[in-house]
């Protein structure tokens, strides 16, 4: 019988962090340095890649609640992502 995976805190911190890095390269948070909203899509997308990439690598080995946590964050920022790329 396979392990189950163990839920670690950090990897949810790391997503949380990463989200939040996208969101403000999305210009959808405010930069703490300057306090205006800024967009960088290069930055942007290579974050999204990299959850992305996450998803695919790490697919059997997360509990459910992170697996669902890493999805959930990859679905909320391809949308904004394409929707900021296209303005």
């Amino acid at each position: 019988m396979p392990e189950q995976p163990v839920a670690d805190p950090r990897f949810s911190e790391f997503l949380f962090l990463q989200a939040q890095s996208a969101g403000m390269f999305l210009g959808q948070i405010p930069n703490p340095q300057t306090g205006t909203n800024q967009v960088n899509l290069r930055a942007a997308k290579s974050v999204l890649d990299c959850l992305e990439m996450l998803e695919g690598k790490t697919r059997g080995n997360l509990t459910a609640t992170e697996a669902k946590l890493l999805a959930t964050a990859v679905n909320n920022l391809r949308p904004l992502y394409d929707q900021v790329s296209e303005d």
